[in-house]
């Protein structure tokens, strides 16, 4: 577990840890309303140079970016409905996959089929501050 204090134009640091400590797999993303998820993978898009306009899935549940760039809200119905429409399976495509609001039931499964992911806390200190915590265990 590793533990960073950051501010919103300092994202790029968090992207480079993240991308030392995950090849293909899952990063799942957890933290209030209007903490920094989408803004984290808006960053992460941008640091390798894709161009694609990054927004929150949350109600097309899965947005894509260049070719191996994908990024998922279950906010709004929840994991059981993403397993329901057979979600789980594009997890296990190649490239990176963001998942917000992705719980320690999610981490289990992925676990289980032996899906590399971890897991990003992200907790707003202030309007321009967020304490980000890396589980990679």
């Amino acid at each position: 577990m590793k533990k960073l204090i950051l501010g919103l134009n300092e994202l790029e640091i968090l992207v480079d840890e993240v991308l030392n400590s995950l090849g293909d797999g899952v990063v799942i993303l957890q933290g209030d309303l209007a903490s920094g998820k989408t803004s984290f993978v808006k960053a992460f898009v941008k640091k390798l140079d894709i161009s694609d306009n990054v927004t929150s899935p949350t109600f097309s549940l899965q947005q894509c970016y260049s070719n191996n760039i994908y990024h998922y809200d279950i906010y709004n119905h929840g994991l059981n409905h993403f397993i329901s429409l057979g979600m789980l399976e594009e997890l296990d495509k190649a490239g990176i996959h963001f998942v917000e609001w992705g719980d320690d039931e999610l981490k289990k499964i992925l676990d289980l089929a032996g899906i590399e992911n971890i897991k990003l806390k992200i907790k707003k200190i202030s309007d321009n501050k967020r304490e980000y915590t890396i589980c990679t265990h």
